[in-house]
């Protein structure tokens, strides 16, 4: 399936794009019976990027691990392109960068291969690239500007270069959906530039892009949707105008949130958080 794909609309005789993303009514929870996520619902459609606010500790790297399908849902469905989750991992539909903090460095493994993986869901068993599998490593590299770099061990790198890299990774996956967990954390003013711009061709090109960032001056300039994450749950999703509000971030900051030049956040004032926030939708993002 393509982000062309149509559903009928009950009672119209009309059809909708299917959504690339559907989050409806999602709870996670860990073994030990503690609330991870709590009904989350999250819609996105194609070309369009999202970011995904909240403080740490509120699910934005598990709400990710579970549209990957890592974690599993207590009650509620995730559906990429109106597939299953388990379905759309296996078109490979789906490209995942991580945190820095989940990579294990010291593994010893090139660049190129690194990027190679990303393959992986082209290949057969043997996992043996074709040439075709090469051109789009290549490429990758190069939109990324990490084509010099091919041969240089991971653990070598900068964390700017390293983040390239793994982005480079996602796109040789050739992915619908991109996720991206704090993208500009730890980068240089260049690097964060670079994927920036690349996010907005992707957008072009029709891949959907949901971002998980503490870089709030970033939000604006860059996505066209916000999902505002706390008390494990959406408390607000739509249009950044309506939105990314101070009111709004208030509600996800705790305080009246304001912007450092460099797009960090200082939360100044009294203003709590509800306890049990009741989410809001601005509607179909």
């Amino acid at each position: 399936m393509t982000a062309s794909v149509l559903s009928n609309t009950a009672g119209t005789g009309t059809t909708q794009p299917i959504p690339s993303l559907s989050v409806e009514g999602v709870s996670v929870a860990y073994s030990g019976g503690q609330v991870a996520l709590r009904d989350v619902t999250l819609h996105l459609n194609a070309g369009t990027i999202c970011g995904l606010i909240g403080l740490n500790g509120a699910g934005k790297s598990t709400l990710f691990k579970t549209i990957m399908g890592f974690l599993p849902t207590r009650q509620g469905q995730v559906l990429v392109h109106g597939q299953p989750v388990h379905m759309a991992q296996r078109g490979g539909l789906i490209a995942y960068v991580p945190q820095s903090e989940e990579v294990d460095w010291t593994f010893p493994v090139s660049v190129e291969d690194v990027v190679m993986m990303g393959r992986y869901g082209h290949m057969g068993r043997l996992r043996r690239p074709s040439r075709h599998d090469r051109d789009v490593v290549t490429h990758s590299l190069n939109r990324v500007g990490m084509i010099d770099f091919r041969g240089r061990q991971i653990g070598e790198l900068s964390g700017g270069q390293r983040k390239r890299a793994f982005l480079a990774r996602a796109l040789a996956q050739e992915g619908k959906l991109l996720l991206l967990d704090e993208p500009f954390g730890g980068v240089d003013a260049s690097t964060s530039d670079t994927i920036m711009g690349l996010l907005r061709d992707l957008r072009d090109e029709g891949h959907t892009v949901l971002i998980s960032t503490h870089d709030l001056g970033s939000i604006e300039a860059l996505c066209d949707t916000v999902a505002l994450l706390a008390g494990r749950t959406v408390l607000a999703s739509g249009p950044t105008r309506e939105v990314f509000t101070p009111e709004n971030l208030g509600r996800v900051f705790g305080g009246l949130p304001m912007l450092t030049p460099n797009g960090s956040v200082v939360v100044t004032g009294s203003q709590p958080k509800s306890p049990n926030p009741s989410p809001t939708n601005t509607g179909a993002n």
